[in-house]
């Protein structure tokens, strides 16, 4: 029923209880899940993710720009990519919130990236945080067949241009904050059909678990937040809905 469009199952904190992770989201009705990679390692490492109702993502993340990423993982990427096929280059995108990163490197991975996604012809899934504008600017100039910007907490003119560069934007768990205005107020005026839901675990846990690891069988009541945002929207309905988004931008998922 519901899609996670963004979760980090390979993430060390689920070393010790992965498999029951999955199981329990699937028991809350979380049919598919998106596992973006963020290093070359678990790019080597994702595409033998053992569940069905997995999907993967291969990229290099901004925030690992000089501690992991090296010129040569590009050319390991493409090689990767071209064997696997995953269903979008992601994670990738700028981190201008990070202080002491190498802005110029994030920015020449990034577009080397999206060069990559436009020659396979993916989607890609963002990581913008800080940086809508500039990331903006390289989409302008490298065009993709669209993506997901993941977490959004930009401003109604950024969503609008995300939107007709034909990118879905996500929320997860700061929505449920009541103080996330901005957010639960972009979560309640913008297209339903600009939306996807994801929980970024086990990072951004919701207000509900604040202090915890966040999962993929939290997503049902994330829903259920967005569902109220927008003026108790029955959660079939959104359901629906939010499956049409994830797959206009992944195809057809578990």
């Amino acid at each position: 029923m519901w899609i996670d469009t963004h979760c980090h199952l390979d993430a060390p904190e689920f070393d010790a209880d992965r498999e029951q992770v999955v199981q329990t989201a699937l028991q809350a009705d979380v049919s598919a899940m998106v596992l973006p990679a963020v290093f070359i390692e678990n790019c080597r490492s994702l595409p033998s993710t053992p569940w069905p109702c997995c999907r993967v993502a291969l990229g290099l993340h901004p925030i690992y720009i000089d501690s992991h990423h090296q010129p040569e993982h590009l050319d390991e990427l493409a090689q990767l990519v071209q064997q696997h096929r995953p269903i979008a280059i992601g994670e990738i995108g700028l981190d201008f919130f990070v202080d002491g990163l190498s802005q110029q490197k994030q920015i020449d991975f990034f577009v080397a990236q999206l060069k990559l996604a436009q020659r396979f012809d993916l989607p890609v899934i963002l990581h913008v945080r800080r940086a809508q504008d500039q990331v903006l600017k390289y989409l302008r100039r490298h065009p993709v067949r669209g993506g997901i910007a993941h977490a959004f907490n930009g401003s109604p003119q950024q969503a609008a241009a995300f939107i007709e560069l034909g990118f879905k934007l996500g929320f997860g768990g700061v929505m449920t904050f009541p103080r996330a205005r901005r957010v639960r107020e972009l979560a309640q005026t913008l297209p339903l059909s600009a939306l996807v839901l994801e929980t970024d675990a086990p990072d951004i846990p919701p207000e509900w678990d604040h202090r915890g690891r966040n999962q993929p069988a939290w997503l049902p009541r994330i829903a259920q937040v967005l569902a109220e945002l927008r003026g108790g929207m029955p959660l079939p309905e959104l359901a629906q809905a939010l499956r049409h988004n994830s797959e206009a931008v992944f195809g057809p998922l578990p």
